[in-house]
């Protein structure tokens, strides 16, 4: 049985199809090896009888005539998104216990997949964070190296895909928090293009970046999972109304005469020689299937750090504003009148990160700083997405390093929130234009740790770069590895 967990979405969808497993079954052997594996502290809540229901809820619409490629495939989910069955915690005390009288966009759409939800996966704190340390509920471990962060803030979903504790997880992305996990722990971690996901049921830190996505073993994977997941939500004012697409379509069209726009500004001062390497190794795989590399530039890359960390604190600054403690979330236990009890609620609920955020925010929202700030990143914002659109009159699609180096050890960046921030330096600029942009396993560096590869496609390009990227993974077998003893 143990070959099950290393099975990829489509290998696990294809023997369901074929009656050699139940979708009961793989549930209770997932079920197990969570249980097995509890000291990587990837999940918050995992209750296995509503995990036991859905599978045989999927077992029953395939006795009944149903079929489907994602129907009792196993997922999880990033405590990030609001479901029923599971608490939704946003890994935040402010939240503690939380549960939703409603499932997520994104959660309900897999669900009517036919997907079986294993349980709700640990992030940092309301998805603030590049390393997982974050979380109220105690650090996700790395499973190639437990001294190392696996990334976050999605380090829950990008643990368990590595750890094979579930063969695909929800994750979102609204600085690098898919990408950089996913080259952290080795695994394939894809961001759509901003607005096809839905965000309705996804808690919210900034608002104009937030996007969910997925960590998967494979590019495959996330293509078929994207053709339940993504569409159209008319709950969601930032949901974009596009015709319904195969994400599949070009999985198999290869990269022969493919342009891949190398940025110069991404190989500078600054990037480790081991991922330097590994990239520029991967680069040099796809001149092989047949790419051709264009370098371009991006000059106003190098400013997408300090703009968003003006635009996303001032978001989360309003959007967090909503835990006050008066309608639901934590309240605090002693206080003199309802000033008070907001004030100590928030003190109380919020960890320390989340509160640099929200005073961020609120002092560039303020009176006088709006302008000289807030209104200022917005325009450079624009002009690092017009960088994107001139570098794409050249190239199909971009590639780079995800990350400056292998993943950090713990404690090593906490002290230090400039240059946690600067763990998102290649994954900002890509947020801040809306693009689909996605990590893909390309070797290992220090300590035997991995590297990721980024690919970037323009606007609602995502079948694009998936297929090149499914390319890239035919010809080589960095995803495919896993850590000792998983």
């Amino acid at each position: 049985m143990s070959e099950l967990a290393h099975a990829s979405v489509v290998e696990l969808g294809r023997l369901l199809e074929a009656k050699k497993v139940s979708a009961l079954e793989l549930a209770q052997h997932f079920l197990a090896r969570i249980e097995a594996t509890r000291e990587l502290n990837a999940y918050l809540d995992v209750r296995p009888e509503a995990t036991l229901a859905q599978a045989r809820a999927a077992d029953a619409r395939r006795a009944r005539g149903e079929s489907g490629p994602l129907l009792g495939v196993p997922v999880a989910h990033k405590d990030i998104f609001v479901t029923r069955e599971w608490a939704s915690t946003a890994a935040s005390k402010m939240l503690a216990g939380y549960m939703s009288p409603f499932d997520a966009t994104v959660v309900d759409n897999l669900k009517r997949a036919g997907m079986v939800c294993l349980g709700k996966l640990n992030c940092d704190e309301f998805a603030m964070g590049s390393s997982n340390e974050n979380s109220a509920y105690g650090n996700v471990l790395n499973p190639w190296d437990e001294k190392a962060v696996p990334g976050g803030s999605s380090g829950g979903s990008s643990a368990a895909v590595a750890a094979r504790i579930a063969p695909a997880a929800t994750a979102t992305d609204t600085g690098g928090s898919i990408r950089e996990p996913a080259a952290f722990a080795g695994v394939t971690g894809t961001k759509p293009t901003y607005g096809r996901p839905s965000r309705w049921g996804m808690i919210a830190f900034a608002s104009s970046l937030d996007t969910a996505g997925l960590m998967t073993q494979t590019a495959e994977d996330a293509a078929l999972v994207f053709n339940a997941m993504l569409g159209f939500d008319p709950k969601d004012s930032t949901s974009v109304e596009r015709p319904p697409e195969d994400f599949t379509r070009h999985l198999n069209d290869g990269v022969r005469g493919l342009r891949i726009g190398v940025p110069k500004e991404f190989f500078g001062a600054g990037l480790a020689p081991d991922v330097d390497a590994a990239v520029r190794a991967a680069l040099g795989e796809y001149e092989k299937l047949g790419a051709r590399l264009v370098e371009i530039s991006l000059p106003n890359a190098h400013l997408g750090i300090p703009v968003y960390y003006v635009i996303a604190p001032a978001e989360a600054s309003s959007n967090l504003a909503r835990y006050d403690g008066v309608r639901y979330g934590h309240r605090a236990r002693d206080f003199s009148d309802l000033t008070d009890m907001i004030k100590k609620s928030r003190a109380e609920g919020f960890g320390a990160e989340v509160k640099r955020r929200i005073l961020i925010g609120t002092y560039v929202l303020s009176h006088g700083y709006y302008d000289a700030y807030f209104i200022k990143a917005m325009r450079v914002r624009r002009l690092i997405a017009q960088d994107f659109q001139r570098a794409f009159a050249h190239c199909d699609l971009i590639a780079g390093p995800v990350t400056t180096s292998v993943a950090f050890e713990f404690g090593e960046k906490a002290a230090d929130p400039v240059a946690m921030y600067l763990a998102d330096l290649y994954t900002v600029p890509g947020s801040l234009a809306g693009i689909p942009s996605m990590s893909l396993p390309c070797g290992f560096g220090a300590k035997g740790r991995p590297v990721g590869l980024q690919l970037m496609a323009n606007h609602f390009e995502e079948a694009k770069m998936l297929g090149a990227a499914h390319a890239y993974q035919c010809a080589t077998d960095w995803h495919r590895r896993v850590p000792a003893g998983y």
